[in-house]
């Protein structure tokens, strides 16, 4: 049996456009990520007077909480690796609006924690925020219904 990467491709073999053009009308990954982009954006805008990306945000606002969360736990909330996080929080840490610790319980993990420049940054992103959700929420007709579109959201995390 030959690897496919062993031969030419076989010109018999192909996949029919009427598949490409289903499968860019129907499939949920790709509408999925278009969106996911297109909301990162329009929150990328409003935060951009503050300097600060949609993601940044988010990450922030993991943190903003009463006791410092490990790395793992702000990982897994926001559904990444803790590598992806650890290189996301480094223009965070230059900016001094986050600090990484070490745990006093267990030296070996880490702890995050918002500075006071954080905090203030923070303060005055939420109302940004506030102000890019209900437009989306009210872009999306989702008028008392964005529980069931985030329950859907979760249910395919």
């Amino acid at each position: 049996m030959s690897n496919r990467n062993d031969s030419p491709a076989d010109p018999s073999r192909t996949v029919p456009f009427t598949t490409t053009l289903r499968v860019r009308d129907t499939c949920l990954c790709l509408h999925t990520q278009r969106a996911a982009r297109g909301i990162a954006r329009k929150f990328d805008e409003a935060f951009r007077p503050l300097d600060l990306k949609s993601g940044q945000f988010s990450i922030m606002m993991s943190l903003n909480r009463p006791e410092p969360p490990t790395l793992g736990a702000v990982a897994q909330l926001l559904g990444m690796d803790r590598t992806t996080l650890t290189a996301n929080l480094k223009p965070l840490q230059r900016r001094g609006l986050v600090e990484v610790r070490p745990d006093a319980a267990d030296r070996r993990s880490r702890r995050l924690a918002l500075t006071e420049a954080g905090i203030a940054l923070l303060v005055d992103a939420v109302p940004l925020w506030e102000w890019t959700q209900a437009e989306l929420e009210t872009k999306l007709g989702l008028a008392g219904e964005p529980d069931r579109l985030r329950a859907g959201l979760d249910a395919l995390a």
